[in-house]
């Protein structure tokens, strides 16, 4: 990818705009073992990942550099 979004936050937020989940570095997530266990591991330990168990339902999620700075950023949703 080019021009990526250093260091990476991801904020979840449910139906109402409710902030559900968020996740700065993955490493520090508590799900940190089932997310390494499905072969969804970032390459970076700055990057953010999380693993939730959603209801069905809409979801908005917002990725956004946690240091000032521009770059792109990818979101991946699987169906576990």
């Amino acid at each position: 990818m080019n021009d990526p979004l250093p260091d990476p936050t991801l904020t979840v937020y449910d139906a109402n705009g409710a902030a559900i989940a968020t996740n700065n570095d993955w490493e520090d997530e508590a799900n940190t073992l089932d997310i390494s266990k499905n072969g969804l591991a970032p390459g970076d330990p700055a990057e953010a990942a999380t693993i939730l168990f959603l209801p069905a339902g809409s979801y908005t999620t917002i990725v956004s550099g946690v240091a000032s700075g521009t770059g792109v950023g990818l979101v991946e949703v699987y169906d576990l």
